[in-house]
Protein backbone atom coordinates (compact mmCIF):
# COMPACT_ATOMS: atom_id res chain seq x y z
CA UNK A 1 0.00 0.00 0.00
CA UNK A 2 1.38 3.42 -0.93
CA UNK A 3 1.73 6.00 1.42
CA UNK A 4 -1.26 8.95 1.83
CA UNK A 5 0.63 11.62 0.23
CA UNK A 6 1.58 8.72 -2.69
CA UNK A 7 -1.47 7.28 -3.59
CA UNK A 8 -1.97 5.05 -6.32
CA UNK A 9 -4.72 6.18 -8.42
CA UNK A 10 -7.64 4.03 -9.54
CA UNK A 11 -10.77 4.12 -11.07
CA UNK A 12 -14.61 2.83 -9.91
CA UNK A 13 -17.05 1.03 -12.22
CA UNK A 14 -20.53 -0.09 -11.28
CA UNK A 15 -23.67 -0.76 -13.31
CA UNK A 16 -27.55 0.50 -12.81
CA UNK A 17 -30.28 -1.96 -13.33
CA UNK A 18 -33.97 -2.65 -12.80
CA UNK A 19 -32.48 -3.74 -9.26
CA UNK A 20 -30.48 -0.98 -8.34
CA UNK A 21 -31.52 2.44 -9.40
CA UNK A 22 -29.05 5.66 -10.17
CA UNK A 23 -29.02 6.98 -6.44
CA UNK A 24 -28.91 3.69 -4.98
CA UNK A 25 -25.44 2.68 -6.95
CA UNK A 26 -24.09 6.31 -6.74
CA UNK A 27 -24.19 5.52 -2.75
CA UNK A 28 -22.69 1.92 -3.21
CA UNK A 29 -19.93 3.88 -5.23
CA UNK A 30 -19.50 6.19 -2.68
CA UNK A 31 -18.64 3.85 -0.32
CA UNK A 32 -16.37 1.87 -2.36
CA UNK A 33 -14.56 4.74 -2.77
CA UNK A 34 -14.37 5.06 0.90
CA UNK A 35 -12.88 1.40 0.81
CA UNK A 36 -10.35 2.31 -1.98
CA UNK A 37 -9.24 5.32 0.39
CA UNK A 38 -8.81 2.93 3.19
CA UNK A 39 -6.76 0.71 1.51
CA UNK A 40 -4.03 3.77 0.20
CA UNK A 41 -5.93 4.37 -3.25
CA UNK A 42 -7.40 7.89 -4.93
CA UNK A 43 -9.91 7.41 -6.38
CA UNK A 44 -9.64 9.49 -9.98
CA UNK A 45 -13.23 9.42 -11.32
CA UNK A 46 -16.02 7.03 -11.49
CA UNK A 47 -17.81 5.07 -14.64
CA UNK A 48 -21.68 3.59 -14.43
CA UNK A 49 -23.55 2.33 -17.36
CA UNK A 50 -27.60 1.91 -17.60
CA UNK A 51 -27.51 -2.25 -18.48
CA UNK A 52 -30.91 -5.15 -18.06
CA UNK A 53 -28.51 -7.41 -16.93
CA UNK A 54 -24.32 -6.64 -16.56
CA UNK A 55 -22.51 -8.09 -19.80
CA UNK A 56 -21.44 -12.27 -18.58
CA UNK A 57 -17.99 -11.68 -20.46
CA UNK A 58 -16.87 -8.11 -19.21
CA UNK A 59 -19.21 -6.88 -16.80
CA UNK A 60 -20.05 -3.75 -18.59
CA UNK A 61 -20.42 -3.06 -22.52
CA UNK A 62 -17.72 -3.17 -25.00
CA UNK A 63 -17.95 0.86 -25.82
CA UNK A 64 -17.82 1.33 -21.83
CA UNK A 65 -14.55 -0.63 -21.29
CA UNK A 66 -13.03 1.11 -24.88
CA UNK A 67 -14.14 4.95 -22.32
CA UNK A 68 -12.65 3.23 -19.71
CA UNK A 69 -9.44 2.36 -21.41
CA UNK A 70 -9.11 5.51 -23.28
CA UNK A 71 -9.30 7.39 -19.86
CA UNK A 72 -6.75 4.79 -17.85
CA UNK A 73 -4.28 5.50 -20.75
CA UNK A 74 -4.72 9.32 -20.53
CA UNK A 75 -4.83 9.54 -16.84
CA UNK A 76 -1.89 6.75 -16.36
CA UNK A 77 -4.39 4.79 -14.43
CA UNK A 78 -3.29 1.59 -11.92
CA UNK A 79 -6.40 0.14 -10.85
CA UNK A 80 -9.72 -0.83 -11.49
CA UNK A 81 -12.23 -1.71 -9.35
CA UNK A 82 -15.69 -3.24 -10.14
CA UNK A 83 -18.67 -2.87 -7.38
CA UNK A 84 -19.69 -5.94 -7.18
CA UNK A 85 -17.44 -9.65 -7.54
CA UNK A 86 -16.36 -10.20 -11.04
CA UNK A 87 -16.55 -13.87 -12.40
CA UNK A 88 -12.88 -15.36 -13.24
CA UNK A 89 -13.90 -15.04 -16.57
CA UNK A 90 -14.64 -11.48 -16.24
CA UNK A 91 -11.71 -10.67 -14.29
CA UNK A 92 -9.58 -12.20 -17.00
CA UNK A 93 -11.24 -10.81 -19.87
CA UNK A 94 -11.24 -7.31 -18.47
CA UNK A 95 -7.75 -7.25 -17.46
CA UNK A 96 -6.78 -8.65 -20.65
CA UNK A 97 -8.32 -6.03 -22.43
CA UNK A 98 -7.29 -2.69 -20.26
CA UNK A 99 -3.62 -4.28 -19.64
CA UNK A 100 -3.84 -3.36 -15.64
CA UNK A 101 -4.59 -4.54 -12.21
CA UNK A 102 -8.89 -5.35 -11.74
CA UNK A 103 -10.13 -5.32 -8.44
CA UNK A 104 -13.10 -6.59 -7.65
CA UNK A 105 -15.14 -5.48 -4.62
CA UNK A 106 -15.30 -8.71 -2.76
CA UNK A 107 -11.27 -8.59 -3.61
CA UNK A 108 -10.52 -4.83 -1.95
CA UNK A 109 -12.38 -5.46 1.23
CA UNK A 110 -10.19 -9.19 1.48
CA UNK A 111 -7.40 -6.05 1.07
CA UNK A 112 -8.28 -4.41 3.53
CA UNK A 113 -8.92 -6.66 6.29
CA UNK A 114 -5.33 -8.55 5.24
CA UNK A 115 -4.15 -4.44 6.38
CA UNK A 116 -5.90 -4.55 9.52
CA UNK A 117 -6.22 -8.02 10.84
CA UNK A 118 -3.66 -7.82 14.22
CA UNK A 119 -4.27 -11.35 16.10
CA UNK A 120 -3.53 -14.69 15.18
CA UNK A 121 -7.53 -15.73 14.98
CA UNK A 122 -8.10 -12.75 12.40
CA UNK A 123 -5.33 -13.32 10.27
CA UNK A 124 -6.15 -16.74 10.19
CA UNK A 125 -9.92 -15.94 8.74
CA UNK A 126 -8.33 -13.71 6.14
CA UNK A 127 -5.66 -15.82 5.26
CA UNK A 128 -8.72 -18.94 4.73
CA UNK A 129 -10.90 -16.19 3.09
CA UNK A 130 -8.33 -15.34 0.57
CA UNK A 131 -7.39 -18.46 -0.28
CA UNK A 132 -11.30 -19.51 -1.27
CA UNK A 133 -11.29 -16.46 -3.28
CA UNK A 134 -8.04 -17.08 -5.16
CA UNK A 135 -8.92 -21.21 -5.79
CA UNK A 136 -10.72 -20.47 -8.95
CA UNK A 137 -9.39 -18.00 -10.32
CA UNK A 138 -6.06 -19.69 -10.58
CA UNK A 139 -5.66 -19.74 -14.32
CA UNK A 140 -5.97 -15.68 -14.73
CA UNK A 141 -3.19 -15.73 -11.60
CA UNK A 142 -1.17 -17.72 -13.94
CA UNK A 143 -0.95 -15.61 -17.13
CA UNK A 144 0.01 -12.42 -14.40
CA UNK A 145 2.40 -13.99 -12.31
CA UNK A 146 5.55 -12.53 -14.56
CA UNK A 147 3.99 -9.18 -14.01
CA UNK A 148 3.14 -9.63 -10.47
CA UNK A 149 5.05 -7.09 -7.89
CA UNK A 150 2.54 -7.22 -5.00
CA UNK A 151 0.52 -4.49 -3.70
CA UNK A 152 -3.24 -3.99 -3.32
CA UNK A 153 -4.98 -7.37 -4.02
CA UNK A 154 -1.97 -9.22 -4.31
CA UNK A 155 -1.34 -9.74 0.07
CA UNK A 156 -1.63 -13.05 -0.33
CA UNK A 157 -0.48 -16.24 -1.58
CA UNK A 158 0.98 -16.51 -5.46
CA UNK A 159 2.35 -19.83 -6.36
CA UNK A 160 4.12 -21.34 -9.98
CA UNK A 161 2.55 -24.36 -11.73
CA UNK A 162 -1.79 -24.34 -11.37
CA UNK A 163 -2.14 -27.42 -10.56
CA UNK A 164 0.18 -27.97 -8.19
CA UNK A 165 -0.75 -24.36 -7.01
CA UNK A 166 -4.43 -25.94 -6.67
CA UNK A 167 -3.03 -29.00 -4.68
CA UNK A 168 -1.33 -26.95 -2.51
CA UNK A 169 -4.38 -24.33 -1.99
CA UNK A 170 -6.72 -26.95 -1.02
CA UNK A 171 -3.77 -28.31 1.43
CA UNK A 172 -3.68 -24.81 3.03
CA UNK A 173 -7.49 -24.47 3.14
CA UNK A 174 -7.84 -27.36 4.94
CA UNK A 175 -5.44 -26.74 7.47
CA UNK A 176 -6.49 -23.01 7.68
CA UNK A 177 -10.16 -24.59 8.85
CA UNK A 178 -8.13 -26.93 11.12
CA UNK A 179 -6.17 -23.80 12.78
CA UNK A 180 -9.91 -21.87 13.57
CA UNK A 181 -11.42 -24.95 15.31
CA UNK A 182 -8.60 -24.86 17.38
CA UNK A 183 -8.68 -21.65 18.00
CA UNK A 184 -12.74 -21.15 18.31
CA UNK A 185 -12.20 -23.89 20.88
CA UNK A 186 -10.12 -21.87 23.00
CA UNK A 187 -12.57 -18.93 22.37
CA UNK A 188 -15.45 -20.59 23.59
CA UNK A 189 -13.86 -21.67 26.48
CA UNK A 190 -12.35 -18.21 27.39
CA UNK A 191 -16.35 -17.03 27.06
CA UNK A 192 -17.92 -19.92 29.25
CA UNK A 193 -15.44 -18.52 31.94
CA UNK A 194 -16.87 -15.68 31.49
CA UNK A 195 -20.72 -16.80 31.13
CA UNK A 196 -21.71 -15.13 35.07
CA UNK A 197 -21.02 -11.92 33.99
CA UNK A 198 -24.26 -10.21 31.95
CA UNK A 199 -23.17 -9.48 28.32
CA UNK A 200 -23.64 -6.80 25.91
CA UNK A 201 -22.11 -6.53 22.24
CA UNK A 202 -22.06 -3.57 20.32
CA UNK A 203 -23.09 -4.41 16.75
CA UNK A 204 -23.21 -2.02 13.69
CA UNK A 205 -22.34 -0.62 10.45
CA UNK A 206 -18.66 0.25 9.60
CA UNK A 207 -17.63 3.40 10.68
CA UNK A 208 -20.79 3.91 13.03
CA UNK A 209 -18.60 4.56 15.93
CA UNK A 210 -18.66 1.53 17.81
CA UNK A 211 -15.24 1.75 19.23
CA UNK A 212 -15.42 5.34 20.54
CA UNK A 213 -19.06 4.28 22.37
CA UNK A 214 -16.35 1.13 23.86
CA UNK A 215 -13.94 3.75 24.87
CA UNK A 216 -16.30 5.92 26.18
CA UNK A 217 -18.13 3.18 28.50
CA UNK A 218 -14.78 1.15 29.67
CA UNK A 219 -12.70 3.97 29.47
CA UNK A 220 -10.02 1.87 27.06
CA UNK A 221 -8.26 2.62 24.32
CA UNK A 222 -9.66 0.73 21.49
CA UNK A 223 -8.20 2.06 18.08
CA UNK A 224 -10.67 4.67 16.24
CA UNK A 225 -10.20 5.93 12.89
CA UNK A 226 -12.98 7.59 10.48
CA UNK A 227 -11.98 5.04 8.18
CA UNK A 228 -14.15 1.54 7.09
CA UNK A 229 -12.98 -1.42 9.62
CA UNK A 230 -10.76 0.33 11.79
CA UNK A 231 -10.84 -2.46 14.00
CA UNK A 232 -11.51 -5.86 12.92
CA UNK A 233 -10.81 -8.25 15.72
CA UNK A 234 -13.57 -8.38 18.64
CA UNK A 235 -12.29 -6.22 21.98
CA UNK A 236 -13.70 -7.34 25.68
CA UNK A 237 -13.88 -5.16 28.68
CA UNK A 238 -15.22 -5.06 31.37
CA UNK A 239 -17.44 -2.28 32.19
CA UNK A 240 -19.17 -1.19 36.05
CA UNK A 241 -22.40 1.56 35.67
CA UNK A 242 -23.42 2.02 38.95
CA UNK A 243 -21.58 -0.78 41.00
CA UNK A 244 -22.96 -2.96 38.23
CA UNK A 245 -20.18 -4.90 36.68
CA UNK A 246 -21.25 -6.39 33.06
CA UNK A 247 -19.09 -6.97 30.06
CA UNK A 248 -18.83 -5.52 27.02
CA UNK A 249 -17.17 -6.09 23.56
CA UNK A 250 -17.10 -4.47 20.07
CA UNK A 251 -17.59 -6.55 16.86
CA UNK A 252 -16.21 -6.30 13.19
CA UNK A 253 -18.53 -3.52 11.25
CA UNK A 254 -21.09 -4.97 9.03
CA UNK A 255 -21.11 -3.23 5.56
CA UNK A 256 -23.80 -4.02 2.40
CA UNK A 257 -22.02 -7.00 -0.31
CA UNK A 258 -19.82 -8.44 2.03
CA UNK A 259 -18.29 -11.29 0.24
CA UNK A 260 -19.72 -14.13 1.18
CA UNK A 261 -16.98 -16.47 2.10
CA UNK A 262 -15.48 -13.59 4.39
CA UNK A 263 -19.00 -14.02 6.25
CA UNK A 264 -18.45 -17.35 6.83
CA UNK A 265 -15.04 -17.12 7.76
CA UNK A 266 -15.71 -14.08 10.07
CA UNK A 267 -18.75 -16.24 11.78
CA UNK A 268 -16.83 -16.39 14.63
CA UNK A 269 -15.97 -13.11 15.16
CA UNK A 270 -19.86 -12.91 16.06
CA UNK A 271 -19.76 -15.26 18.59
CA UNK A 272 -19.93 -12.63 21.63
CA UNK A 273 -22.72 -11.09 19.72
CA UNK A 274 -24.80 -14.48 19.39
CA UNK A 275 -23.60 -15.36 23.12
CA UNK A 276 -24.63 -12.01 24.64
CA UNK A 277 -27.26 -11.08 26.73
CA UNK A 278 -27.61 -7.38 25.37
CA UNK A 279 -27.81 -6.62 21.61
CA UNK A 280 -26.52 -2.39 21.18
CA UNK A 281 -27.20 -1.57 17.70
CA UNK A 282 -24.82 1.59 16.87
CA UNK A 283 -26.39 3.66 13.78
CA UNK A 284 -24.83 6.79 12.44
CA UNK A 285 -27.11 9.24 12.11
CA UNK A 286 -25.44 11.60 10.33
CA UNK A 287 -25.05 9.03 7.34
CA UNK A 288 -27.75 9.35 4.96
CA UNK A 289 -28.38 6.01 4.10
CA UNK A 290 -28.57 4.75 7.71
CA UNK A 291 -31.79 3.32 7.28
CA UNK A 292 -30.34 1.16 4.61
CA UNK A 293 -27.45 0.44 7.05
CA UNK A 294 -29.78 -0.43 9.86
CA UNK A 295 -31.57 -3.03 7.18
CA UNK A 296 -28.07 -4.60 6.48
CA UNK A 297 -27.16 -5.18 10.24
CA UNK A 298 -30.70 -6.44 11.04
CA UNK A 299 -30.53 -8.44 7.89
CA UNK A 300 -27.48 -10.11 9.57
CA UNK A 301 -28.35 -10.56 13.06
CA UNK A 302 -31.42 -12.31 11.48
CA UNK A 303 -29.57 -14.57 9.37
CA UNK A 304 -27.15 -15.75 12.58
CA UNK A 305 -30.44 -16.08 14.40
CA UNK A 306 -29.29 -13.74 16.84
CA UNK A 307 -32.53 -10.81 16.47
CA UNK A 308 -34.50 -12.12 19.06
CA UNK A 309 -32.19 -10.65 22.18
CA UNK A 310 -33.09 -7.50 24.02
CA UNK A 311 -31.91 -4.78 21.98
CA UNK A 312 -31.13 -1.01 22.01
CA UNK A 313 -30.41 1.38 19.34
CA UNK A 314 -27.89 4.20 19.93
CA UNK A 315 -28.26 7.20 17.17
CA UNK A 316 -24.79 8.21 16.75
CA UNK A 317 -22.96 11.26 15.52
CA UNK A 318 -25.85 13.58 16.36
CA UNK A 319 -23.16 16.34 15.84
CA UNK A 320 -22.71 15.98 12.92
CA UNK A 321 -26.15 15.65 11.72
CA UNK A 322 -27.64 17.97 9.15
CA UNK A 323 -30.74 18.16 7.02
CA UNK A 324 -32.22 20.03 3.67
CA UNK A 325 -35.15 22.68 4.80
CA UNK A 326 -37.98 22.62 2.44
CA UNK A 327 -38.71 25.81 0.90
CA UNK A 328 -42.20 27.18 2.16
CA UNK A 329 -43.70 26.58 -1.66
CA UNK A 330 -42.22 22.88 -2.01
CA UNK A 331 -45.49 20.74 -1.55
CA UNK A 332 -43.50 17.22 -2.52
CA UNK A 333 -43.09 14.74 0.10
CA UNK A 334 -40.49 14.54 2.46
CA UNK A 335 -37.34 12.56 1.99
CA UNK A 336 -35.29 11.68 4.64
CA UNK A 337 -32.96 14.24 3.98
CA UNK A 338 -35.91 16.47 4.48
CA UNK A 339 -36.65 15.43 8.40
CA UNK A 340 -34.90 17.37 11.20
CA UNK A 341 -33.14 16.08 13.99
CA UNK A 342 -35.83 16.29 16.25
CA UNK A 343 -38.43 14.49 13.93
CA UNK A 344 -36.17 11.84 13.26
CA UNK A 345 -36.33 11.13 17.29
CA UNK A 346 -39.93 11.00 17.41
CA UNK A 347 -40.68 8.95 14.28
CA UNK A 348 -38.22 6.46 15.79
CA UNK A 349 -39.53 6.26 19.06
CA UNK A 350 -43.05 5.60 18.11
CA UNK A 351 -41.47 3.40 15.12
CA UNK A 352 -39.75 0.98 17.01
CA UNK A 353 -40.22 -1.62 19.59
CA UNK A 354 -37.26 -1.16 21.50
CA UNK A 355 -35.79 2.02 23.12
CA UNK A 356 -33.49 3.59 21.48
CA UNK A 357 -30.96 7.27 21.95
CA UNK A 358 -29.89 9.65 19.95
CA UNK A 359 -25.84 10.56 21.35
CA UNK A 360 -22.78 12.08 20.22
CA UNK A 361 -20.42 9.87 21.25
CA UNK A 362 -17.31 12.00 19.90
CA UNK A 363 -19.14 15.15 22.28
CA UNK A 364 -20.36 13.19 24.99
CA UNK A 365 -24.01 14.69 23.93
CA UNK A 366 -26.83 12.95 25.89
CA UNK A 367 -24.19 9.81 27.41
CA UNK A 368 -25.81 9.82 30.31
CA UNK A 369 -29.22 8.81 28.97
CA UNK A 370 -27.33 6.12 27.16
CA UNK A 371 -25.36 4.78 30.10
CA UNK A 372 -28.71 4.79 32.53
CA UNK A 373 -30.63 2.83 29.68
CA UNK A 374 -27.85 0.23 29.87
CA UNK A 375 -27.51 -0.35 33.19
CA UNK A 376 -31.41 -0.26 33.48
CA UNK A 377 -31.35 -3.72 30.91
CA UNK A 378 -28.39 -4.71 32.72
CA UNK A 379 -29.76 -4.42 35.66
CA UNK A 380 -33.02 -6.09 34.91
CA UNK A 381 -31.00 -9.57 33.75
CA UNK A 382 -28.50 -9.18 36.43
CA UNK A 383 -31.59 -9.22 39.14
CA UNK A 384 -33.02 -12.47 37.14
CA UNK A 385 -30.08 -14.05 37.80
CA UNK A 386 -28.39 -13.16 41.04
CA UNK A 387 -31.86 -11.71 43.00
CA UNK A 388 -29.52 -11.20 46.69
CA UNK A 389 -27.83 -8.64 45.12
CA UNK A 390 -30.63 -6.49 44.14
CA UNK A 391 -30.38 -4.40 47.14
CA UNK A 392 -27.03 -3.73 46.96
CA UNK A 393 -26.87 -2.21 43.83
CA UNK A 394 -30.33 -0.27 44.49
CA UNK A 395 -28.30 1.10 47.60
CA UNK A 396 -25.24 2.33 45.78
CA UNK A 397 -27.31 3.99 43.07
Amino acid sequence: MQSENNSQKAVLVGVINKDHRAEQVLEYLNELKQLAETSGLETVKIFTQNVVVSNPKTYVGAGKLEEIKSFINEKEIEYVIFDDELTPSQLRNIERFLNLRVLDRTNLILDIFAQRAMTAYAKTQVELAQYQYLLPRLTRMWTHLERQRGGIGFRGPGESQIETDRRIILEKIARLKEDLKSIDKQMAQQRKNRKNMVRVALVGYTNAGKSTIMNLLSKSEVLVENKLFATLDTTVRKVVINNLPFLLSDTVGFIRKLPHKLVESFKSTLDEARESDIIIHVVDISNRSFQDHMSVVEQTLKDLKINDKKQLVIFNKTDSFSFVKKDEDDLSPKSKENFSLEELKNTYFAKLSMPCVFISALKTDNIEEFRDVVFEMVKEIHFKRYPYNAIKIEESE
